[in-house]
């Protein structure tokens, strides 16, 4: 299965090439929209801040092609910040405008649970993921109990409408969203990259998904 991934100038590009490879995924990195071509599936990656990430990708000019091909229904994998990107808005470090593909804001950790304990932000560490919605024809379908994601972030997603928010994460009392859905897009708040074994199942499901679509 053919991969284009996008490579905006930052982010865990590498990484996610790798895992990807150890898959069985034909990586296209792509650094340019030009070579956003004959696109089957497509990974968008993020690490920093949203304002930042969401300025690269604009500059480089792929904003545009990456918007046409969701509106063609392509299948689409955001990762960490790559995810955040898809929300309406973002509050890091001032109030940036995203892509717009799935209703919501990325704000800020709360500094303290429902139980009023202390959160330490940035949220560091390996959390097992809550179902609030099937997970059947999406990524997370070969997800299993017990298996963990490694999140490391201080904001997250906030859905506008709740049948977006595919998985939660518990921490601190929170449920944080640690992924989200619109029709073919999908996101993760987590690093698969960095997950072990059920990072790489979750890629490779994403593979599946998209070959479907095909």
């Amino acid at each position: 299965m053919k991969v284009h991934l996008v490579d905006y100038g930052t982010g865990n590009v590498h990484n996610v090439l790798r895992a990807l490879d150890k898959v069985g995924a034909e990586v296209d990195h792509c650094t340019t929209p030009e070579a956003l071509k004959d696109v089957a599936a497509l990974v968008i990656p993020g690490v920093g801040a949203f304002g930042d990430c969401v300025g690269r990708l604009r500059e480089r000019g792929f904003e545009r092609p990456l918007l046409e091909y969701i509106d063609a229904g392509g299948p689409v994998l955001g990762i960490c910040v790559g995810m955040q990107m898809l929300a309406d808005t973002g509050e890091e470090f001032g109030r940036h405008a995203g892509l717009g593909v799935i209703p919501g804001v990325v704000r800020k950790i709360p500094s303290s649970g429902p139980d009023e304990v202390p959160l330490k932000r940035t949220h560091i560490g390996w959390r097992q993921l809550a179902d609030p919605s099937s997970w059947d024809d999406t990524p997370l379908v070969g997800v299993h109990p017990g298996d963990h994601f490694y999140f490391v972030h201080s904001y997250a997603f906030e859905c506008t409408f709740p049948e977006h928010r595919l998985a939660t994460c518990r921490y601190g009392g929170l449920d944080v969203t640690a992924a989200v859905r619109r029709d073919n897009v999908f996101g993760v708040q987590f690093h698969p990259e960095k997950s072990g074994p059920a990072g790489l199942e979750l890629l490779r499901c994403f593979l599946e998904f998209a070959a479907s679509r095909a």
